[in-house]
C-alpha cells in the first residue's frame, strides 16, 4: 500500500536548518530559528548579497495539478531535487501556503510524494506566524477605520464607501458580507462589512512586492480605504496607522528557510 504524503513527511529525518543553510553559504549568525528546521533570514545577510552575480531563474507556473495533486509545487521541488542531484547548486522558493485551503478539497500545498518541502505539517498550519501578522495588520486598520468614525469622523468617511475588509485566514464563506456595529451606540457604527481570506488581501500584496519594511510600510500609506462623505478617496496615510501596520509586520517580511525531503534549501 502506497504512503500518504504526509506519511513519507514525517517518515524523513531532517537535518538541521544550520547545515541546510551552510549549502548556500548562509551562516549560522545569519539565522533567526524557529525551532531546529526552520529559520528566517535577516536583511543584512540579504542586502550583502547584492553585488554577486545572478543565478537562472526557472519560472514553474500555471500548472492545472492532476487528482493526485501535482500541481506547481511537487513540480518546482522536484526539479530541484533534480537539478541539486546533477551538481547543480540549486535553490527552490515556494510562495507560503495560506492555512484556509488545507481543511478543504484542495489540501496543503507543500508539495506530495517524494518531492515535498518539510516540516510539512508547520509550513501547512502556523508555520513562523506570517499569515497571523497579515492578517494582524489588516485588522488593525479595520478596527483603526471603524475607531475613527466613532470617535468624530475627522476625515469624514463615508460608512457606506468603505472598501477596505477585515481577513480571516480560513475558507468561510458566511463572513463574505456581514454587517457590523449592531446593538448599543457603545458598539461602533453600524454599517456592511465583510471578510477576504487573508491570502487575497491588499496587505498580503503589498508585502509580495516590498523590498524591505520601509518599503513595506509606505506602501501600506498608499492603499486606499474608502472615500469622504463629499467623494474624496481616503488613504491609510490619512489615517496615520501605516507605522503601527509596518511593525505588525516586522518578522513576516523575512524570508523563511526550510528543506526538502532530499535536504535542499527552499525560501519560503
Amino acid at each position: 500500500m502506497a504512503l500518504t504524503d504526509l506519511e513519507i513527511a514525517q517518515a524523513t529525518e531532517m537535518e538541521p536548518i544550520e547545515k541546510v543553510a551552510a549549502k548556500i553559504n548562509i551562516s549560522e549568525d545569519a539565522l533567526e530559528r524557529y525551532g531546529k528546521y526552520k529559520a528566517k533570514i535577516g536583511f543584512d545577510t540579504l542586502n550583502a548579497l547584492k553585488d554577486e552575480d545572478d543565478g537562472k531563474l526557472i519560472l514553474v507556473t500555471a500548472i492545472n495539478p492532476t487528482k493526485a495533486g501535482e500541481g506547481k509545487s511537487t513540480t518546482t521541488v522536484g526539479l530541484g531535487d533534480a537539478l541539486n542531484l546533477l551538481n547543480k547548486k540549486t535553490m527552490i522558493a515556494l510562495r507560503e501556503p495560506s492555512l484556509g485551503p488545507v481543511f478543504g478539497l484542495k489540501g496543503g500545498a507543500a508539495g506530495g510524494g517524494y518531492a515535498q518541502v518539510v516540516p510539512m505539517e508547520d509550513i501547512n498550519l502556523h508555520f513562523t506566524g506570517d499569515m497571523h501578522a497579515i492578517t494582524t495588520a489588516n485588522n488593525l486598520l479595520s478596527a483603526m477605520i471603524d475607531n475613527h468614525m466613532y470617535q468624530g469622523n475627522e476625515l469624514n468617511l463615508d460608512p457606506e464607501r468603505i472598501t477596505f475588509k477585515r481577513c480571516l485566514d480560513m475558507n468561510d464563506r458566511t463572513l463574505r458580507r456581514v454587517d457590523i456595529g449592531k446593538g448599543a451606540r457603545v458598539n461602533g457604527i453600524e454599517r456592511e462589512d465583510g471578510f477576504n481570506i487573508t491570502v487575497a488581501s491588499e496587505i498580503m500584496a503589498a508585502l509580495c512586492l516590498a523590498e524591505d519594511l520601509m518599503d513595506l510600510k509606505k506602501r501600506f500609506g498608499q492603499m486606499l480605504i474608502g472615500y469622504s462623505k463629499d467623494g474624496k478617496p481616503v488613504y491609510v496615510k490619512d489615517l496615520k496607522c501605516e507605522g503601527a501596520m509596518a511593525m505588525v509586520m516586522k518578522d513576516a517580511i523575512l524570508p523563511n528557510l526550510v528543506q526538502t525531503l532530499e535536504h535542499n534549501p527552499v525560501l519560503i
